[in-house]
């Protein structure tokens, strides 16, 4: 059966109630997400600053740790998707990835500036955000009719967005108050991140994305259904011309010349226009479908690259930093409502999973070519390669994407307990 039919093919029915509240579930993994990116963007916010221009790392140097660390965490990834769907245990093994996202930050801390040390702390930040991420965007998907998961995607990055506002914020306040101490940002973002652990334990029903259908069976895998394939290449095409966000920033730091210590407020102009755009985004994806919003985000994503191509001053700037919100506000939370109801509610959680970890992977490709060719080539003609291959790579999408996305019949949710 399709997923019909609001004005486009692959847009969900309406059905009466379609339109009430987010649950609390979401909202409360809503609230944790928000603390934890508060803590998480800290770090992020001055990482890029504190590798390249404290520790003197070259840009191929800061990409193959960029990508590698995102890349590492594939295996623990689908092991902690597998063992969420098993025993139901969603919860449990994203408040797992939390924690060990928070002690990554007390990791940073005790390192100091030893090499060593510092590779170690991002291997268990990354970790921590492999584990928790498909177990935490199944909770969502589980908590949610089929037909309102835009929405209910768009207000949960909202709320995580909110906390990617206020992280560089936070790290600015903290670098000025100490007169560039970079251990200060890190033992703020520790205990930032330990609250958000503890709002987790507390607040997030253990029940949340209990469903009444049984699980799949153990040997099902979402590799076998052929929507899901397509999906996952269409991902992990575009996933592979994303060169990340820390190089845009560093391009712009470098074509400005600003002072290191406005650098991390570079990500709140995209943080801002995310925040803003991610619940009429999701909107827009359930009620006219969400392959069109999905390839429109990363047409935004070229058109920011292309800015960065031309002379830079701050009107090109700002259109680089709304470009990337819509690049965000359209892909994130889409892709997940997007392919969400193709999986069974018993493994779910595995087949996020493998869709995250394929991006994961692709990312690294598009992180460590990036910084070679930045390294070899000059920024320059490094991003007018990383324009050519995402425009290639949005044409091979337009065309592998389905129109029509077949429902899971163990998509519904249980309804709520009061």
């Amino acid at each position: 059966m399709y997923l019909a039919h609001t004005g486009r093919p692959d847009a969900p029915p309406r059905t009466p109630g379609a339109r009430r509240r987010v649950p609390a579930a979401v909202l409360a993994l809503g609230a944790v997400s928000l603390v934890t990116d508060v803590s998480s963007e800290m770090v992020t916010a001055v990482l890029p600053l504190y590798l390249v221009l404290g520790l003197g790392l070259s840009p191929l140097q800061f990409g193959f740790l960029d990508g590698m660390f995102n890349a590492a965490t594939a295996l623990v990834r689908l092991l902690g998707g597998r063992l969420a769907d098993r025993g139901g245990r969603h919860k449990r093994i994203a408040g797992a990835g939390y924690l060990l996202s928070a002690l990554s930050r007390l990791g940073l801390l005790l390192a100091g500036g030893a090499a060593t040390g510092i590779a170690a702390s991002l291997a268990v930040d990354r970790l921590g955000k492999g584990i928790r991420t498909a177990p935490r965007d199944a909770l969502i998907s589980l908590s949610v009719p089929p037909e309102a998961l835009g929405r209910a995607f768009g207000v949960h990055r909202a709320m995580d967005t909110t906390g990617a506002l206020l992280g560089p914020l936070a790290a600015f306040a903290v670098l000025w108050a100490t007169a560039d101490a970079y251990d200060a940002v890190f033992a703020v973002s520790f205990c930032t991140g330990l609250f958000g652990v503890l709002l987790l334990a507390l607040y997030v029903p253990a029940a949340a994305g209990r469903t009444v259908s049984p699980p799949a069976p153990p040997r099902a895998t979402p590799l076998r259904d052929p929507v899901f394939r397509r999906i996952l290449a269409a991902a992990v095409l575009l996933g592979a011309a994303t060169i990340g966000d820390a190089f845009l920033y560093l391009l712009i730091q470098r074509g400005l010349d600003l002072p290191p210590a406005l650098f991390p407020l570079l990500p709140l102009g995209a943080a801002a226009g995310y925040l803003l755009l991610a619940v009429p985004a999701g909107r827009i994806a359930d009620s006219r479908g969400r392959r069109l919003p999905f390839l429109l985000g990363h047409a935004a994503l070229l058109g920011a690259y292309t800015v960065l191509l031309l002379p830079l001053g701050w009107p090109s700037i700002a259109a680089v930093l709304l470009l990337l919100s819509v690049f965000y506000a359209c892909t994130d939370g889409v892709l997940m409502a997007y392919v969400g109801p193709v999986l069974p509610a018993g493994g779910r959680t595995g087949g996020l999973a493998v869709l995250q970890t394929g991006q994961a992977l692709a990312r690294l490709l598009g992180a460590a070519g990036f910084g070679a060719a930045w390294t070899y080539w000059g920024q320059g003609p490094a991003l007018w390669a990383a324009a050519l291959a995402l425009a290639l790579a949005l044409a091979a999408a337009w065309r592998v994407l389905p129109a029509a996305v077949p429902a899971a019949p163990s998509s519904v949710p249980a309804p709520e307990e009061p």
